[in-house]
């Protein structure tokens, strides 16, 4: 894996009866940020099954420069004001990735 990497997990917790709305703005911010963002490699979304506000989201950056450029954009920004009262809690753990793969 390319040393340059920028691979974060965010576990959040989610306002439950705010949870459609996250998902939806969730969604449209991930879309936009791979869609337009050359440096985001990849975002991945998923929800505890027994326990559905627990979002967990695995990013992927090309290097620091992309993910510091990514908090910057409209995009981002849209979604972190529009969110910021759905979220209980927010924690950012920064990992070494030992493999990933993914077909195209």
């Amino acid at each position: 894996m390319s040393g340059n990497l920028v691979v974060r997990m965010a576990e959040l917790e989610i306002e439950p009866g705010m949870l459609e709305a996250y998902r939806v703005l969730l969604a449209e911010e991930i879309e936009a940020s791979v869609a337009l963002e050359e440096g985001v490699l990849s975002l991945n979304a998923i929800s505890l099954r027994d326990n559905p506000s627990s979002i967990r989201i695995l990013e992927v950056y090309a290097n620091r420069e992309a993910y510091e450029a990514h908090l910057k954009t409209p995009h981002f920004l849209k979604y972190k004001n529009e969110t910021a009262g759905m979220v209980r809690s927010l924690t950012l753990i920064d990992v070494d990735p030992i493999m990933m793969r993914a077909k195209s």
